[in-house]
This record gives C-alpha cells, sequence and structure tokens, in this order.
C-alpha cells in the first residue's frame, strides 16, 4: 500500500482572501482621496500591486467602483450617525466608512458583523489611537438601519 504524495505547503494556492481586497480597497480609497484618481485608473495601479496575489480581485473592483460610484449617497447614509460633518474626517476614517456602508449596503452575502469587524481591525491597523471605536460606533448603528432583520436576529 503506498501513501499518497505529500504536497507541499508552499504548493498549496491560498483561496482568495477578501481581508486583502478590503485593505487594497481602502488604500485606493485613501489614494483618491488625496490624489483624486478615477476608479479605473486607481483598480489598474493596484491590480498590479504584489499583494492582489492574495485578494479577491472581482471583491476588491466592486468595492472600488461601487464605493466612486455612489460617494454621495454613501456619505448620505453614514452622515446622521457621525459627530461632525463628512468633510473634517479623517480621510482613513472616511475611507473605512465608504467602504463598510458600501459593504453593508451593496453586498449581504457578507455577514453585518464580519463587516464591522474587518473594518474595526483595519481602524486598529491603520487609523488613529480611538478611531476603531468611532468606527464601530457608527457602523453599528449603520448596519441596524441597512440591515435590520440580520441585526435583530443577533441580539
Amino acid at each position: 500500500m503506498s501513501a499518497a504524495p505529500r504536497r507541499s505547503s508552499r504548493a498549496r494556492k491560498r483561496p482568495p482572501s477578501r481581508q486583502a481586497s478590503r485593505r487594497l480597497a481602502l488604500q485606493a480609497l485613501y489614494q483618491w482621496q488625496l490624489a483624486g484618481h478615477e476608479a479605473q485608473e486607481l483598480i489598474t495601479q493596484f491590480l498590479a500591486d504584489e499583494e492582489m496575489n492574495r485578494a479577491d480581485v472581482a471583491f476588491f473592483e466592486a468595492l472600488v467602483r461601487g464605493c466612486l460610484a455612489d460617494i454621495s449617497g454613501l456619505q448620505a447614509r453614514i452622515s446622521p450617525y457621525l459627530d461632525r460633518p463628512v468633510e473634517q474626517l479623517d480621510p482613513l476614517e472616511h475611507g473605512l466608512l465608504l467602504l463598510a456602508a458600501q459593504e453593508l449596503r451593496d453586498h449581504p452575502e457578507t455577514p453585518w458583523r464580519v463587516v464591522i469587524k474587518e473594518a474595526v481591525g483595519l481602524a486598529l491597523q491603520f487609523g488613529a489611537e480611538q478611531s476603531h471605536t468611532y468606527i464601530n460606533g457608527v457602523l453599528d448603528k449603520l448596519a441596524r438601519e441597512l440591515r435590520p432583520v440580520e441585526t435583530a436576529q443577533t441580539q
């Protein structure tokens, strides 16, 4: 009886990561705020990034295109839950809130708690000292508005 050949751990291909997609989309939105590039220009630039090999490319593109196609609609969604005007948000917080709002609104396949957890994780990684608590509070209220049935089931 012969044993099946073992695959090298390096030979295994990881599934595309939505987490990496969110991180790259956040970076693209940050760059958009600073330089004002169009969605396709940002996407093309980020597709050349080596880290994109780990990301779910289609999800990354959907996030970036979805955010940039409806900035005013997304800002209108988050504005009631902010303690200051959108224009006064830190660019990272602004990008995170746009990204998570778009995912909550347009990607019901992602549980609302996952959207918030990922946004808080990115805020902890890249944001100011207490930005993660601010992001969490705003998104928790927004999730209850955008996904009332789903959030009611988990309370």
